[in-house]
């Protein structure tokens, strides 16, 4: 409102001068004649007229300059107008493409976490399977275990059994033989004597045998329990494809008392089989052994016939 007040004042100043000049024109004034004297106390009013018209004009060109002026500020405001625009709209843009990234991140991570639930399924799964094998390996084992002592147990009796028979007819030969013969007495004694000890060590000899034959026959089933054991724990690191089908590999494996695989060796077989062979064997890094030296000693060098195994 005060620009327009300002605007306002020297348009009617103008308006009028102009008015004014019109008028004079009409009424015929002659500017081009010389001016006739006139009384002294017309001359300011004259100097009046020129002054206005000057500073009119001053005036005008000062309004032409904030015209300009105000133009130019207009079109700069404009353009920074337009600026922030493009500014918004790229903003805008970067905005929208930001929140495309976040819900291809959102998908990303959702895909992810079902891919991870599905494979602690897997491996739960597997871990339930692995557990019921080993269960099922355990009680066979116990059973094995109750037998082998049933069967020792059996042994000491008849072997009990065994030396008391013998003990007792050792025992009725040494007294027919002191009413028969006791004129040989001391000469039967030490025949009794050399029998018993021939009885005694061959006795000795029966029950080590004996029990030799408990001890091996309990070491080669720990041995063959032992390497179905280590062969399951190959079979469940070997990653298995169709080509496979019908084909093994046979390996040396040499273990540590604890199990560590200290060296392996494809012996012969498919290649492929041989490969997956020796990285299941590597993966396992450590496979069952026996705690007992004997079993043990011959399981630490085996040979084995590794064949995929397809449900």
């Amino acid at each position: 409102m005060a620009a327009k007040s300002d605007l306002t004042l020297p348009v009617v100043i103008s308006a009028g001068i102009h008015i004014g000049v019109i008028v004079i024109l009409a009424l015929g004034v002659d500017f081009s004649e010389k001016p006739k004297p006139q009384p002294q106390a017309s001359a300011p009013a004259v100097q009046a007229v020129v002054v206005d018209q000057k500073k009119v004009a001053e005036h005008v060109e000062k309004l032409k300059a904030e015209k300009r002026e105000a133009e130019r500020k207009e079109k700069a405001r404009q353009d920074e107008a337009d600026r922030k625009v493009r500014e918004a709209r790229k903003e805008r843009e970067r905005e929208q493409a930001r929140i495309k990234k976040l819900e291809q991140e959102r998908k990303q991570k959702e895909i992810e976490t079902k891919r991870a639930a599905d494979e602690a399924k897997a491996a739960q799964l597997k871990q339930k399977q692995e557990r019921e094998k080993a269960a099922k390996a355990e009680a066979e084992r116990k059973q094995k275990e109750k037998e082998r002592k049933a069967s020792e147990e059996a042994a000491r009796k008849a072997e009990e059994k065994r030396k008391a028979e013998e003990a007792a007819a050792k025992k009725a030969e040494e007294e027919r033989k002191r009413k028969a013969e006791a004129e040989r007495k001391r000469k039967a004694e030490e025949q009794a004597r050399r029998e018993q000890e021939q009885m005694m060590q061959e006795a000795l000899a029966a029950e080590q045998a004996a029990l030799s034959q408990t001890r091996n026959k309990q070491v080669m089933t720990e041995v063959q329990r032992y390497t179905s054991m280590i062969r399951a724990t190959i079979q469940r690191n070997l990653v298995v494809d169709e080509s496979m089908r019908g084909k093994s590999c046979r390996v040396f494996i040499r273990l540590a008392n604890d199990g560590f695989v200290t060296a392996s060796q494809t012996l012969d077989g498919d290649s492929v089989v041989c490969r997956a062979t020796k990285a299941a064997i590597n993966k396992a890094g450590r496979l069952p052994v026996s705690s007992e030296p004997d079993v043990y000693n011959k399981l630490k060098e085996i040979n084995l016939t590794v064949q995929p195994e397809f449900d």
